[in-house]
């Protein structure tokens, strides 16, 4: 049998403010700091977590805290990250949630089949919530500030922009056995929307590729994202893809052991990053599910260098 991705495991970004991206994503978006940790590759700047109150794979979105300018938006990039939340009447909550706390935000629209509010973070960050009508388990978090009906339930339907939608659809079909379940047209039709769903589907496992042939090539920065992760459940079958991957020749990092779970790493033909990742061993591996995010973690493989890592970040405010 053919391996199947389970849908989204987590999308890294990058933020150039990581007390003020803390905020944003906690005090207003209501999720939890899960784990407060360094780059592993780059261990001067923060690796910050937020996710359900489980922690569970599929709801975490990650930033990168690193010194850079502002993303320059276009092609070859992930374009827009979708939060679910559990019905109309949320995205109808959070809209007047976002114009009191004055974000930018557009109207209730429909967007790639489902019924969505788009929305930007302080540095431009291109969110949108999405009303998944309630599929799945949610796990709210006690402390957020989000009514347990309204929270963030985890990651939707992730957009990528690419010139050409045909190298893209041949790596997501051929080789990671996502199918294409159905197309959209964007405005003035010269465009169109390719829905790609892993799994179960359904919008935790979708991945949407925009066809934008008349836009730039994206400049990566602060508001932009540095990659999407899918899930896989298990090391052993972590073990299947890295051999699928190596059968179709494409190019890969080779399996990246980050701790709280093992990654694989390699480029669609756009130049957008993709990722594999195993749903465990999770964030709870070195510190209690009840007091996750609260300290600096570090693996054990970084564990020794503490203090002069501590040393070189900037308090969280």
């Amino acid at each position: 049998m053919a391996e199947q991705l389970g849908g989204i495991h987590h999308l890294t970004a990058i933020t150039a403010d990581a007390s003020g991206n803390m905020n944003f994503y906690t005090k207003v978006l209501g999720l939890r700091l899960v784990k407060k940790t360094v780059n592993q590759d780059d261990t001067s700047a923060y690796h910050l977590f937020y996710a359900d109150g489980k922690a569970s794979p599929g709801s975490d979105i990650t930033f990168f805290d690193w010194p850079v300018g502002r993303e320059s938006r276009g092609n070859h990039s992930i374009a827009r990250t979708a939060l679910r939340v559990g019905s109309a009447a949320s995205l109808a909550w959070w809209r007047e949630r976002s114009l009191a706390a004055k974000i930018k935000t557009a109207e209730i629209a429909e967007s790639g089949g489902f019924s969505s509010l788009d929305f930007e973070d302080p540095e431009g960050q291109r969110l949108r919530l999405v009303d998944d009508k309630g599929l799945g388990e949610s796990h709210p978090w006690s402390e957020s500030s989000v009514p347990a009906a309204h929270q963030i339930r985890g990651l939707g339907p992730i957009t990528l922009s690419v010139p050409d939608v045909k190298p893209t659809a041949a790596v997501l079909t051929q080789i990671l056995n996502m199918q294409e379940v159905r197309s959209h047209p964007l405005s003035g039709g010269k465009t169109s929307l390719h829905v790609f769903s892993m799994g179960q589907g359904g919008a935790p496992a979708e991945l949407h590729v925009a066809v934008e042939p008349d836009l730039p090539i994206a400049g990566q920065g602060a508001g932009g994202v540095h990659h999407v992760a899918f899930r896989t459940p298990t090391i052993e079958t972590l073990h299947q893809w890295t051999a699928r991957l190596q059968s179709f020749k494409l190019p890969t990092s080779g399996e990246v052991e980050r701790y709280y779970f093992r990654s694989l790493y390699f480029r669609e033909p756009n130049g957008i990053l993709f990722e594999i990742a195993t749903d465990g061993p999770g964030f709870a591996v070195d510190e209690p599910l009840e007091s996750l995010g609260e300290r600096l973690s570090l693996p054990p493989f970084l564990e020794a260098r503490r203090a002069s890592i501590e040393a070189g970040l900037k308090p969280l405010q």
